[in-house]
């Protein structure tokens, strides 16, 4: 049993903890849990000095080259996405999707592992979605039997390569502080490739068949919007009663929009105003809430396009050029983190939200206004076809309905050329895949392709904060010797197994690691100690290594394992049971794939 390693140690390694756990509460913002994290450490180190541990180390990691690359790399993507540069990709699946399902899903797979290995998944997997999820209308087909199985497709291809995931980022630059050979942009494809073969036929073949059929949480079971008008008759109970005592006889249900008193007279909306025969009262609810301020207020109840002829049987209610459509909330979002009426959706969008979907939660119901949004989150929106498709083609938002059209622009081209020259500069070697992807934004700034709003709406405040922690929580472990700490307690526990268990074995942990927390916090924090393992063994340090990168990267069994995985759930109205039944067979056969490779390719005995 090791010795327990100093206080300032045991102090790190029980804060890592509390920071593993606090990463999983969804009620705490990631960014303020990481900056908590990263307070505490510069107080820590501050308040009671440690070796040549400086508090000052702590905020450098704010310029860390990783991160640097990583922030550059989600703006370049952002670039491809609202230039719409992979539509044609896009078109192509939703023609086979039409013709040959089975053909169809294969593609989506292959090109889904194949972008992932060069771009962030985040935004392939938001392309992908409305097309899928249209295709599967039209084909009247339930999208949960294709969505899963192209986001964990993402998750396997972003394994492949240095830049396929931040993870991957991090881990190797770590690796290469700490005095590792530096990976190159290739340098583990192979083992990726041959597990990630066996992966994708599982969820080709296997997956949509263990899926079960799931309807998209609000489509098909959340009403519709009428605009209507309330005659007030001579008999109605609101003659003469003022507009709050209306209200109040609907249980305050009712939302009037307007009330019209003559042809061109418009009275304003005062809860103390009276209301008087021939007053129409302009509103919007679903049909049987409307029948029943009809019938509470003994008003007649009109359409608002057709004053002729009251609603009824032979009149049912209409909603002339209205569409429904679901809006996922996606982090960086102009809806992310707040209410409704803080970022004044309804004016601003011209859309009127009808209900919220939170995973887990079900429609939320109440005053929608004032719910903070999460990722995740579905909206339910009516409003005119133009600014549904105003919504989808501005790029800040994912919209879901039974349309193929994405933003497409003159300037597609160009964007999709500079992304692949920044993946082919930094392939061959001639850049740094840092300066490369800095000078990938500023070609798409230059160019057009990029506003600097856009740059702003890509940079991921959470997963920023959550990288500086980790690494501030990296560098202390390792520094003060809690790492060593853990490795030869690893060691310890492990005692007696040949090497390749232990290479296992620590692919397991940190694959249900990453399944719980952040994959990022998983990576940074176990990279020096998979190092520290291969000291103690006497072996070659590059396998633990990559064990941290795939373990990491194997967020397949829980919803909440990584973002992408969160937009699947709300846009194929998936259970958490339903990521467990395709999750953990999947992980199985890619945790059995890679304890078997890497083994045999670093010779380990």
């Amino acid at each position: 049993m090791p010795h327990l390693p100093d206080t300032h140690a045991i102090i790190v390694i029980l804060l890592t903890g509390v920071t593993l756990y606090l990463f999983t509460r969804d009620r705490i913002p990631l960014e303020t849990t990481g900056l908590v994290v990263v307070l505490l450490l510069v107080l820590l180190f501050y308040l009671f000095p440690y070796k040549n541990i400086r508090p000052a180390d702590f905020f450098e990691n704010f310029g860390n080259e990783a991160l640097i690359t990583i922030c550059a790399l989600l703006i370049a993507s952002r670039g491809l996405e609202v230039t719409g540069a992979l539509q044609p990709l896009a078109t192509l699946l939703a023609r086979y999707w039409g013709n040959a399902p089975r053909l169809a899903l294969l593609l989506t797979l292959l090109l889904a592992a194949v972008f992932s290995a060069f771009l962030n998944n985040t935004p392939i997997v938001v392309m992908l979605l409305p097309v899928l999820v249209a295709s599967a209308l039209r084909n009247r087909r339930p999208p949960s039997g294709v969505l899963m199985p192209m986001g964990l497709a993402t998750l396997i291809g972003g394994m492949a390569t240095t830049i396929g995931t931040s993870t991957n980022l991090l881990v190797v630059g770590i690796a290469a502080d700490l005095g590792q050979r530096r990976f190159d942009m290739f340098d583990f494809a192979l083992p990726v490739v041959i597990a990630g073969s066996f992966g994708l036929l599982f969820l080709w073949l296997v997956a949509p068949r263990l899926l079960p059929d799931r309807k998209p949480p609000l489509s098909d079971t959340s009403p519709r919007l009428f605009n209507a008008v309330l005659n007030i008759n001579e008999d109605s109970f609101a003659n003469g009663k003022t507009l709050s005592e209306v209200l109040a006889r609907t249980e305050g249900r009712m939302r009037v929009d307007r009330i019209q008193r003559s042809d061109n007279l418009f009275v304003a909306k005062l809860p103390s105003v009276k209301l008087q025969t021939g007053d129409r009262l302009y509103v919007r609810d679903t049909a049987e809430r409307l029948k029943e301020f009809e019938k509470a207020l003994g008003a007649t109840l009109f359409n608002v396009d057709d004053a002729e002829k009251p609603v009824g049987e032979d009149m049912p209610l209409s909603s002339a050029g209205q569409q429904l459509a679901e809006v996922v909330v996606t982090r960086g979002s102009p809806l992310h983190h707040r209410t409704l009426a803080a970022a004044n959706f309804g004016s601003r969008f011209r859309l009127m939200p009808i209900a919220i979907h939170r995973p887990g939660s079900g429609d939320l119901g109440g005053d929608l206004t004032s719910v903070r949004l999460r990722a995740g989150d579905v909206l339910l929106v009516q409003g005119a076809r133009e600014a549904i498709q105003a919504l989808r083609e501005s790029g800040s938002m994912l919209v879901l309905d039974a349309t193929t059209d994405l933003p497409h622009t003159e300037r597609a081209p160009l964007a999709l050329g500079i992304m692949g020259a920044v993946v082919a500069l930094a392939a061959t070697g001639v850049l740094p895949i840092s300066v490369a992807a800095i000078g990938g934004v500023g070609a798409m700034i230059l160019t057009g392709c990029l506003k600097w709003a856009d740059v702003g709406e890509a940079l991921n405040i959470p997963v920023i904060m959550i990288i500086v922690a980790s690494l501030s929580l990296g560098f202390s472990l390792l520094e003060t010797g809690g790492a060593d700490y853990i490795a030869r307690l690893f060691v310890f526990v492990t005692a007696g197994l040949p090497v390749p268990a232990i290479l296992s074995g620590l692919i397991l942990l940190l694959t249900l690691l990453t399944n719980v927390v952040s994959n990022n916090a998983a990576a940074v924090i176990g990279t020096p100690v998979a190092i520290s393992i291969a000291d103690q063994l006497g072996v070659s340090a590059e396998p633990f290594i990559l064990a941290v990168i795939f373990g990491a990267n194997m967020s397949f069994a829980t919803p909440i394992g990584y973002q992408t995985n969160l937009l699947i759930m709300s846009a194929g109205g998936y259970r958490f049971s339903d990521f467990l039944r395709v999750g953990l067979p999947l992980t199985i056969i890619m945790w059995a794939a890679f304890s078997f490779l890497l083994p045999m390719l670093y010779e380990l005995g």
